[in-house]
């Protein structure tokens, strides 16, 4: 069996594949409009099954809806049960202006080491890395232990229903591992001087609040007849943006600042000061901590009016929610009704998306992280702190089963994150990071898999 050097010097040697293999994934436009029919995702499951099957790596595709494939790839150990599990998902977000592109959104355009399109970073650029790691497990006649399990599912950018919730409601034999690395972490930070990567161990929940505001109808000509919920909107809407959520450190990142060179211990009275103080150097991080300090309530979608020359009797704005671990749905409905308490003819509904959810931050998978991306980046000066993410991930369907699961895909420290315009426009990935984040799954897939 060649060692780990060795092997990352195939993936150095295997870059054209790489970005030919993230092209090809980008460039299916598999876009999850929320509402049914969408997701086109089978045809991503497909491309990736035949690359599998090129060198033997038998793999299923189970449709929860027309069109709607997930992928199940398994590469059998010994033992007969599988040890880890790579996770990602093959669904994209819209893309809201195309004009405002630098490339066609679907493109995979190349250019000065990035690669450009509409899912690039989120999160075909994790399950590229992914696929060329089991390829090269093939090719070198690697021997397992304990089984590898490939999994890329509908529907993430939807809350899941279709692609990992469906899966573990009707094929949790399908995700049987005790391990798993998904989406969501493997971040690098700089500050004090030091490299830092963020282990996503666990995620903020998630619900969608829609807000329905009524009024009296009337015609246009003569409003005072009517009661515009319009009105009532903006009433609404000032309320939401004056919202000052509870501050609140109690989340595990506030316990390991000190890596960063904060000295102050971090409480809700002083966490702003602290978030202030290193936003001009570090934004970034700064945001982070934000984000991981209290609720947010944002209001995202407004529909209502009939008519232009009527007054409108009903609004619905419909607002975005994440939640710390300890907030239930009861402290939404409080803070909501703070919120709202000054708007007439209000009324809402809560939607929980994703709980919150976590993975301890010591285990084997964490041991075999540290020590392959520390052989993978050649450096010995890495630290490590674990954090929940603000966004949710399909890990919230494997952490129930009992699965430890991680948020990493191992990005390389001179690509800028902040250039991977997730969600937005000019979606882009670093090739340097798809080289890293190669690297990284095809080491602990050794590490802890191969028959010593």
């Amino acid at each position: 069996m060649p060692n780990l050097e060795e092997l990352f010097t195939q993936v150095d040697a295997s870059l054209d594949d790489i970005i030919a293999l993230e092209r090809a994934l980008v460039q299916i436009p598999s876009v999850n409009t929320g509402f049914m029919p969408t997701g086109n995702e089978t045809p991503v499951c497909e491309l990736a099954r035949d690359f599998l099957a090129e060198d033997g790596i038998q793999s299923e595709i189970l449709e929860s809806a027309p069109n709607r494939g997930n992928l199940i790839a398994r590469m059998e150990g010994r033992s007969g049960k599988a040890g880890l599990m790579f996770m990602s998902h093959t669904d994209v977000v819209p893309v809201e202006d195309e004009a405002k592109w630098h490339f066609p959104p679907f493109s995979a355009t190349v250019h000065d080491g990035r690669i450009y399109g509409r899912g690039a970073s989120d999160c075909k650029g994790l399950l590229t890395c992914q696929l060329m790691a089991i390829r090269l497990l093939q090719r070198n006649g690697i021997e397992l232990e304990d089984g590898l399990i490939l999994a890329a599912g509908a529907d993430e950018e939807h809350g899941g229903r279709y692609g990992f919730g469906w899966l573990a409601d009707n094929h949790p034999d399908k995700l049987a591992a005790p391990y798993a690395v998904n989406e969501g972490g493997g971040t690098p930070v700089s500050a004090a001087g030091a490299l830092t990567y963020i282990l996503g161990v666990g995620e903020k929940g998630r619900l969608q609040v829609e807000i329905d505001i009524k009024g009296t109808s009337s015609h246009a000509s003569v409003p005072w007849q009517g009661t515009n919920a319009l009105y009532r909107l903006s009433t609404a809407l000032n309320a939401i943006e004056g919202y000052s959520p509870e501050r609140d450190t109690s989340t595990a990142i506030f316990d390991h600042l000190s890596t960063f060179a904060i000295e102050d211990k971090p409480s809700a009275a002083n966490v702003d000061a602290i978030i202030a103080d290193i936003e001009s150097d570090n934004p970034r991080f700064a945001s982070m901590l934000r984000a991981l300090s209290r609720m947010t309530l944002t209001p995202t979608i407004v529909r209502g009016g009939i008519k232009s020359n009527s007054v409108p009797e009903s609004i619905r704005l419909t607002c975005d929610v994440r939640t710390l671990p300890h907030q239930d749905e009861e402290y939404v409905r409080r803070q909501l009704d703070d919120v709202l308490t000054d708007v007439p003819g209000v009324s809402y509904e809560i939607d929980y998306m994703a709980r919150p959810n976590s993975s301890p931050f010591e285990s084997a998978l964490a041991t075999s992280l540290r020590t392959v991306t520390s052989r993978a980046l050649e450096r010995d000066d890495i630290q490590w702190v674990p954090a929940i993410s603000n966004g949710f991930t399909d890990s919230r369907f494997t952490r129930p089963l009992g699965t430890v699961t991680y948020g990493f895909t191992g990005s390389h420290p001179d690509d800028d994150p902040m250039l991977n315009f997730t969600h937005g426009t000019n979606e882009s990935v670093g090739i340097k990071s798809l080289v890293s984040g190669t690297k990284i799954m095809l080491g602990i897939a050794c590490d802890m898999l191969a028959v010593k």
